[in-house]
């Protein structure tokens, strides 16, 4: 049977990694993630899934390197304060994971992407009497598609910030 859930902020994130000059990798994460989950484990296809990220959120353990980042060389949080994804199309998996392809805003800029999701955890109760759930997803992108195309080439060759991210969704879903 199909069921609603909310999102919940404080217990659900998203992350990206990226190659920074060429030698190693930067983490970041997003909080104020919002959101909401319709899902019906004995018919998958009918999953419908909205996501909104708070682009000023963007945490790299580095105040500087946050500030570039939510400035217009990147992600111009001032015009384009939230991210996106919106489900299109759910299938299953083996192994009871999920495969969703939606479409993903970054920077005022939407894409189609395709998210490989691990099989969503059993409803639980938790101690303030919710039923939730929780799923994690992973994607690839290449943030030059989303017009994040700032870059500094480097004197040793090569370039400052790599054009790949890899992305993770965690979230903890409260049943509404």
């Amino acid at each position: 049977m199909k069921q609603e859930y909310r999102i919940d902020p404080a217990h659900s994130s998203a992350q990206f990694t990226v190659r920074h000059m060429m030698i190693s990798n930067v983490r970041g994460a997003f909080s104020g993630i919002q959101g909401n989950v319709s899902y019906d484990p004995e018919n998958v296809q009918a999953t419908n899934m909205n996501v909104d990220i708070d682009a000023s959120t963007v945490n790299t353990q580095d105040t500087q390197r946050d500030a570039h980042l939510k400035s217009a060389e990147f992600l111009d949080v001032s015009r384009f304060p939230t991210i996106s994804f919106h489900s299109a199309k759910v299938e299953a998996v083996d192994g009871g994971e999920l495969s969703i392809a939606g479409n993903l805003t970054i920077h005022g800029v939407t894409r189609q992407v395709i998210l490989q999701v691990d099989p969503p955890s059993a409803e639980a109760n938790d101690p303030w009497g919710n039923l939730r759930m929780g799923a994690s997803a992973t994607t690839r992108i290449k943030r030059s598609d989303f017009g994040l195309a700032w870059n500094q080439v480097l004197e040793s060759g090569g370039i400052l910030v790599g054009d790949e991210l890899k992305v993770g969704l965690d979230v903890s879903l409260i049943r509404a």
